[in-house]
């Protein structure tokens, strides 16, 4: 059997041969294995878009969203949670993503405060008829006059000062026998402020008086002349009000987010129209414990010196307050510009230093009373953090695109970049999947238009229609970027809508109105508070949504389209009106101006 074990041997050896020996080995050479490093590299790199990190392609070539070139993605290093999101210094420049150090400093505020000047209370009097008579002559003829303290002003017919007076010769007769009658008669002359030497004279048995003087109480400017000659009056009527005009108050309206700026001794300097270039210095003597319901502002009072008389009673002032905030220590200051409100959470987007390339982690911040262009910061944030301060807006859409936790989406689903990329020409993207959790717009937008135009008056539908000239000014306004004029039209816009009259609907109209309203305003007045051209493109976006179905609702005077992007708001597309049939976007720039398609038409 030996023969067997040789044969297969023998075998082995022959099928060893061809397989491995079978052919020469090939000298490695320098250039050999250069050529095999460059191959190799090529195919081991993912390339990424500098605006659109969500995208991985395994060679280079376009953006399939916004045409840029695609660059080289940068890996290793820590692991990114969903709280972080990371962009290339690309991406940033192109943003124009700034970030300042978080830092301590003293809480300082300008506050500008209306106002008006009144007559200072305490200095103001009125005299008054003691007894019924008639003006037989009066010393003080028009409103203005000064006058002193004591200084006839009118003289008063009386037949109860006569009777009165008659009643004491009487008195003054039986003094002995019924004192206290006398001490009445007395009593009553003088509460009509007849001197004692008169009563004196009338009680020895002198001339009676037919006529009572009326004396200044006080010196002053007379205010308010109620009477003229040959007027009969009655007791406790007003005659005169004098006021002194030698120091004066200026009372100022603070709004509550003012007030915890405003202190008791504070300093406000104001003006007044009519002395243009004069500026006054006054002193917070009270502070209105209470909130005025209808104006929501607490009325803020000062004294201020007038010995030259400039200042007259209802001028109107315009304060400013210079002011630091009393706190304990520093206080840590933020720019308003890193701040996105997502209803009553604030949120900032921090540098996570431990990544080499830039890594922003969201995180919310409680914070303090406003300080100018900035915010305290009482909560969420330490000294030295650095935090993103310009271009904030852009970091929140690129961690929305992503399904990162972002403003929008305080729930990160990582599947969400792929939902919004889902169902659009063009973007079929490897590697994603639809995310049927997201709320599209289109459900706040599309879907069957109710009918009112038959139903509401002509005056309503003209304020409607000046709100709707003032939203396409200021959507002109965004398409440009114009940040003059989009402060100017935001302001236009809430203007109109605040003159639109509630009242002029009636049933379902009145409804629909007011179902649509409060979103419109809320969205209306932070498009006009916003500081940066971001912020009221954010806003724009969802004061558009109501509009458009008020539109539909009740007709406007021209033909208004209702433009699509679907690249706006982070990927979940966005609606708004046009009054031409072109597309041009307000939200994503110049350089993608006819972004978007006509998704409706709407006639007069």
């Amino acid at each position: 059997m030996w023969y067997f074990g040789l044969g297969f041997l023998v075998l082995g050896l022959l099928l060893g041969w061809m397989f491995f020996g079978g052919e020469a080995e090939a000298p490695v050479t320098e250039e050999n294995t250069e050529m095999a490093h460059e191959h190799g590299g090529e195919e081991g790199t993912i390339w990424t878009c500098a605006m659109h990190p969500q995208i991985r392609m395994n060679e280079p070539g376009k953006c399939p969203i916004c045409g840029m070139d695609l660059i080289p993605l940068q890996e290793g290093g820590a692991t990114v949670s969903l709280n972080e999101i990371q962009m290339t210094e690309e991406a940033m420049q192109i943003a124009n993503v700034q970030t300042v150090a978080v830092q301590r400093g003293e809480p300082t505020k300008e506050i500008y405060l209306p106002g008006k000047v009144k007559a200072e209370e305490t200095a103001v009097g009125d005299i008054t008829a003691r007894f019924p008579g008639r003006i037989e002559r009066l010393y003080v003829n028009f409103t203005g006059q000064e006058v002193k303290k004591g200084q006839l002003l009118a003289s008063i017919y009386s037949p109860e000062l006569i009777t009165a007076q008659k009643e004491l010769q009487v008195a003054a007769r039986l003094r002995e026998s019924n004192p206290s009658f006398y001490e009445s008669a007395v009593r009553k002359l003088k509460l009509w402020n007849i001197s004692d030497a008169q009563i004196r004279r009338i009680a020895s048995g002198g001339k009676l008086q037919d006529n009572l003087n009326i004396y200044a109480t006080q010196s002053g400017t007379v205010v308010s002349k109620n009477v003229n000659e040959g007027e009969y009056v009655k007791e406790g009527q007003p005659l005169f009000q004098v006021a002194g005009l030698s120091d004066v108050w200026v009372v100022f309206d603070a709004y509550e987010s003012d007030l915890p700026w405003i202190e008791v001794g504070d300093e406000i300097k104001f003006t007044v129209q009519s002395l243009p270039g004069e500026e006054f210095t006054s002193k917070v003597t009270f502070i209105d414990p209470v909130i005025n319901p209808g104006t929501r502002a607490a009325s803020v009072r000062t004294e201020v010196k007038n010995s030259n008389g400039k200042l007259k009673p209802d001028m109107f002032a315009q304060g400013v307050l210079q002011s630091d905030l009393d706190v304990a220590s520093s206080g840590l200051l933020i720019p308003k510009t890193a701040v996105l409100w997502t209803g009553k959470r604030a949120v900032v987007y921090v540098k996570n230093p431990a990544f080499e390339q830039p890594t922003f982690e969201f995180r919310e911040v409680q914070l303090g009373p406003e300080a100018g262009d900035r915010y305290v910061v009482n909560s969420g944030l330490k000294p030295g953090e650095e935090i993103v301060a310009n271009g904030v807006f852009k970091v929140d859409a690129a961690a929305q695109l992503q399904g990162k936790v972002s403003m929008m989406n305080p729930n990160a689903d990582p599947g969400a970049a792929g939902g919004a990329m889902a169902g659009m020409p063009g973007m079929d993207m490897p590697g994603t999947e639809a995310n049927l959790s997201q709320t599209p717009t289109s459900k706040f937008v599309e879907g069957d238009a109710v009918d009112f135009r038959g139903k509401v008056p002509a005056a309503f539908t003209k304020q409607l229609n000046d709100v709707v000239d003032a939203y396409l000014l200021l959507k002109n306004a965004l398409v440009e970027a114009d940040e003059k004029e989009t402060a100017k039209y935001s302001t236009a816009l809430l203007a109109a809508l605040n003159k639109v009259d509630d009242k002029l609907l009636k049933g379902d109209a009145k409804a629909f109105w007011e179902e649509k309203k409060s979103f419109l305003f809320q969205h209306a007045r932070l498009c006009k508070e916003a500081d940066t051209i971001e912020g009221k493109r954010e806003n724009f976006i969802f004061l558009s949504q109501p509009l458009i179905k008020i539109v539909e609702a009740f007709g406007a005077r021209q033909t208004l389209y209702v433009d699509f992007c679907p690249m706006a708001k982070g990927g979940e597309g966005a609606y708004w009106l046009s009054d031409t049939k072109e597309i041009r976007n307000p939200f994503m720039g110049k350089k993608m101006l006819t972004c978007g398609e006509v998704k409706d038409v709407i006639k007069p």
